[in-house]
């Protein structure tokens, strides 16, 4: 009896579900080739599914025709496959647009409770869309949240106008931050990624994304399931099948177009450990699914992250010649965890080194020493130690006053 009541309230639910779903005008990205009905399906996709071996040695293999793992604190990149060869990244590219948006937030440019007017230009972009009219007024919030659940191309060129005041300026700033990030084989020509002659490479489209997650905000956005838009009467639905089924998954974003094929930056965290997996030019959603996700197993499987520890005593005060002290502390600050293989931790060691004596000034935050992380006398990492506080030098005044003082005792 208890098991036809529980039976019956999953059943109660489920139409429920259903009929509360298909009351709204269901919102999907239409260039994933996939329907609402498989992306709302709480079934786990084969290329989640699958047990692969992420044993260290082991020959990692993915699909498609360039693909990287990055850690995302340090950068470091830990595997790849033609990571430099220029490739159209269809709607991926908004992951920069979204960086531009981000950032104009931090500045106090922009606020997500602003409202924005749709234009003329923004209502007529292509492919996937909210929809938005000419004159229809959406908050830079809800336009957030339209181009990173839904991929829409309307929502991006209207935030796009909100920033920089039209699309071609803001299109010429994804540019010029892309050349500050280091992306060298990168060119975007659009703010969404409907134009198949720009292009970027898996390594830049790394670098953009471990930029874009530092930015917590974000999150709140790329980690999105299903939401609605217009007061619950739009449903959004993610194509991004690795929010719901990888665990620890943060985003970021799916791109398709029949030249580009299916690409995916994707990102995932767990236990303060981080990565992005790049794959590019697949030629199904598949393909593309189970490469980041075996990408993303292998470096949470093979990596760690390890935080030095010292002896606070071995962080002695250093001497000060012709200062008005006679030493200065010193500190280290907080030592930045680094990325290392599993079971390699215990064979790091960790050594102090200081100057044997300062000649004044000295300035507070001044390098006066060093920490270095060490494996088989191979340096893994440094850390500067700094001087605490200033010492001014001894000036002649200062110096009668002693020498008085000395001779008086």
């Amino acid at each position: 009896m208890k098991g036809i009541r529980i039976l019956a309230c999953t059943l109660c639910a489920t139409l429920l579900f259903t009929a509360s779903v298909s009351a709204k005008t269901v919102i999907i990205d239409t260039e994933s080739g996939e329907s609402a009905e498989e992306l709302m399906s709480l079934e786990v996709p084969k290329s989640l599914s699958e047990v692969v071996s992420t044993a260290a040695g082991t020959a990692l293999e993915v699909g498609g025709k360039s693909a990287v793992l990055m850690e995302l604190s340090s950068g470091q990149v830990l595997f790849e496959k033609n990571t430099h060869e220029k490739l159209p990244i269809a709607s991926v590219t908004k992951i920069m647009t979204l960086l531009l948006v981000m950032e104009a937030l931090d500045k106090g440019m922009i606020d997500l409770q602003d409202p924005v007017t749709c234009s003329a230009e923004a209502a007529s972009m292509g492919g996937s869309q909210i929809w938005l009219e000419p004159g229809e007024i959406m908050t830079v919030h809800e336009l957030i949240k339209a181009a990173a659940v839904v991929s829409a191309n309307d929502a991006c060129a209207a935030l796009a106008e909100h920033v920089a005041g039209s699309i071609e300026e803001f299109v010429q700033r994804m540019n010029t931050r892309a050349a500050e990030l280091g992306m060298q084989d990168t060119l975007f020509k659009d703010c969404s990624g409907l134009d198949d002659t720009a292009y970027s490479c898996a390594y830049d489209v790394a670098l953009m994304s471990r930029e874009l997650m530092m930015h917590p905000l974000i999150k709140n956005y790329t980690t999105i399931w299903m939401d609605t838009l217009r007061n619950g009467e739009s449903q959004l639905v993610n194509t991004n099948k690795l929010i719901r089924f990888y665990q620890g998954a943060t985003g970021l974003k799916t791109g398709t177009t029949s030249t580009a094929g299916h690409n995916l930056s994707a990102t995932a965290e767990r236990n303060g450990l981080g990565f992005v997996a790049v794959i590019l030019g697949c030629s199904t959603t598949d393909e593309r699914f189970g490469g980041a996700r075996k990408l993303l197993d292998h470096g949470f499987a093979n990596y760690a992250l390890y935080t030095p520890q010292i002896d606070p005593d071995t962080l002695i005060p250093i001497p000060v010649l012709r200062g008005t002290a006679e030493s200065v502390t010193v500190e280290s600050g907080d030592l930045s965890p680094i990325l290392v293989k599993k079971g390699e931790e215990k064979e790091l060691s960790c050594t102090v080194t200081l100057s044997e004596d300062l000649e004044a000034p000295v300035t507070k935050g001044q390098i006066v020493g060093a920490v270095t992380v060490s494996r088989e006398e191979k340096t893994i990492a440094e850390y500067a130690v700094r001087a605490a506080e200033e010492v001014p030098r001894l000036s002649f005044g200062v110096c009668l006053l002693r020498l008085f003082t000395a001779l008086s005792a």
